[in-house]
């Protein structure tokens, strides 16, 4: 497989750059597997394609405010900070720029002096080990010097940054927000929970590993990068319950997949667990723990859209996307999502 295999061509003005409002007014592409048919919707109309009995499965990781701009303590040079990974109670895995002006030694400070770091490292990822100095508490600190990590594509800060926060959100921790969770209101949740639809949550802290972009031209040299995963014995329990009982597994976001197929043995029973996962899951992957899944529409050659490729066919997802794009989906963070069943 190559990496070029997973191009597109996306014109620039359908990246999303405000949410939809509200939340589940977004679009919805709602693909079926079984006869490789498309139907275009509404975020609002996904409780008809649930069944009674069916489980949701969602990822109620928090973005935290994990970009720092600073300054370099020796020369007040400017210096940015993406927080990826918390290892100890004050040593980050980090991004780190100007990275190539930041060696091992190097102290930033950031807030006027309220924060103050020490670049410990550089690791195999190319980021920063981090060490932080401060009075008071970290999380308050955070909360005050830092900003939500938006990504790239996305020019301008949205009015509310609670949109960039799912509305379930619970444990702080990742570094981009879990986009297909997004669509969804408390009104939306309730109705499905009324519908007979258990509502599971599990965790995948979001970090390096989900939006770094693949630079091998061979898709099988290409490395996952670990990230922080919690499965608690009530949710796997539900979850074995319900596909007992002939429930479908639907999945909220490529970081739901890929935390329910970590824990999932071939026999497709989940078990409880916590850890680190780099889990890749590329065509020829087969699924023990996903039957549906919800998405939304992924960069060009990136990790996320190889994963929706695995699961619905890479012709096949090229093909919606093609619709997509011609239909004039929003794509990325804050645009229109796919149902896949």
């Amino acid at each position: 497989m190559r990496t070029s295999d997973f191009w597109y061509d996306l014109p620039r003005e359908l990246i999303a750059q405000i949410p939809v409002t509200p939340r589940d007014h977004s679009r919805m592409m709602v693909y079926d597997r079984a006869d490789k048919s498309l139907r275009h919707l509404h975020f609002y109309d996904l409780p008809q394609f649930l069944r009674p009995g069916d489980i949701l499965v969602i990822n109620q990781t928090k973005v935290i405010r994990a970009r720092l701009l600073g300054k370099k303590e020796c020369n007040g040079a400017p210096v940015e900070l993406l927080l990826l990974k918390r290892l100890e109670i004050d040593l980050w895995e980090a991004l780190a720029r100007p990275g190539r002006r930041l060696p091992a030694g190097t102290f930033c400070t950031f807030g006027g002096g309220l924060l103050r770091t020490e670049m410990v490292s550089t690791t195999s990822a190319g980021g920063r080990l981090v060490r932080f100095y401060y009075q008071g508490i970290f999380e308050e600190l955070l909360d005050q010097l830092g900003e939500m990590p938006l990504p790239p594509y996305i020019r301008e800060k949205p009015e509310d940054p609670g949109r960039y926060q799912t509305v379930y959100a619970k444990q702080d921790g990742s570094a981009a927000a879990p986009t297909a969770g997004l669509h969804f209101t408390t009104e939306l949740l309730e109705s499905i929970r009324c519908a007979g639809v258990a509502i599971v949550p599990v965790l995948l802290h979001v970090g390096l590993g989900t939006f770094r972009p693949v630079k091998t031209a061979d898709v099988r040299q290409h490395r996952m990068h670990a990230e922080y995963y919690e499965v608690s014995n009530q949710a796997a329990a539900k979850i074995n319950r319900a596909r007992a009982a002939g429930g479908r597994r639907v999945c909220v976001g490529t970081t739901s997949v890929r935390t329910l197929e970590t824990v999932t043995d071939t026999g497709g029973r989940v078990h409880a667990g916590s850890g680190d996962t780099n889990i890749f899951i590329t065509p020829g992957v087969k699924f023990h723990a996903t039957d549906a899944l919800i998405t939304n529409f992924h960069l060009p050659e990136s990790t996320l859209l190889m994963l929706v490729s695995a699961f619905m066919g890479r012709e096949e997802a090229l093909r919606c996307y093609e619709e997509a794009v011609r239909k004039m989906y929003r794509f990325f963070s804050f645009g229109d999502c796919m149902l896949i069943l």
